[in-house]
């Protein structure tokens, strides 16, 4: 049984105060540079992304500056990020429609985002919510495993669990609640061997209440 909307402020005000600090752990100066990290952030790790990102932003930080590069020059940037050869052809072809289409700059909508190559919902919603302003819950694999725990959703798929969590919490806490969501997910709420004994959420927690059944 899912948590009720209060349950669901109940956790989300608790969360604030377990993660005061939560934000995006990817590093960027800019929207396009937003974008590009989270392109590679897929099947990849943050601390990994942003080591990746330091030497790559230092002469390639705008589209115009990226499609200089060759694919096999991009391809020896972002190698250590996995899938690199398909997130270089990517990461080229967006930067390039960038150009041409939006003047330089990043789509200003969720949906225009979504039509560059590489940019599917969950990395609209990440660029959206954070240098747009626009409101939209990403959910990426801790979000979803975190959710469904806790009884926040009730999905088998990311679609669905992105549904429901922007129907059981008002529009103004989506942004923030992904951050703390994921934030849950790396420090406590692990997918193999979650701590939950040390969780403050364990007394509404749906997978922690089957449990101790």
């Amino acid at each position: 049984m899912p948590l009720t909307k209060k349950e669901a402020m109940e956790v989300y005000e608790r969360l604030e105060k377990m993660f005061p600090d939560a934000r995006a752990e990817l590093d960027y100066t800019t929207p396009y540079e937003l974008l590009i990290a989270t392109i590679l952030s897929a099947q990849c790790t943050d601390v990994r992304v942003n080591k990746v990102t330091k030497v790559l932003f230092q002469e390639h930080d705008t589209p115009e500056k990226m499609v200089r590069l060759s694919q096999e020059a991009l391809e020896g940037y972002i190698k250590s990020c996995g899938v690199y050869r398909n997130k270089a052809k990517n990461i080229l072809a967006a930067s390039r429609i960038i150009i041409d289409s939006w003047g330089g700059e990043i789509p200003p909508t969720i949906e225009d985002l979504m039509t560059l190559p590489g940019v599917g919902r969950k990395t609209a919603n990440v660029v959206a919510s954070n240098v747009l302003g626009i409101p939209a819950i990403a959910v990426d694999t801790h979000v979803f495993r975190v959710s469904n725990r806790l009884g926040l959703a009730e999905s088998k798929n990311v679609d669905g669990t992105e549904k429901q969590l922007m129907a059981i919490w008002p529009e103004d806490c989506w942004t923030k609640g992904h951050h703390l969501l994921i934030f849950l997910g790396r420090r406590i709420c692990k997918a193999q061997r979650p701590l939950c004994e040390e969780c403050d959420l364990n007394d509404l927690c749906r997978y922690y209440q089957g449990a101790s059944e």
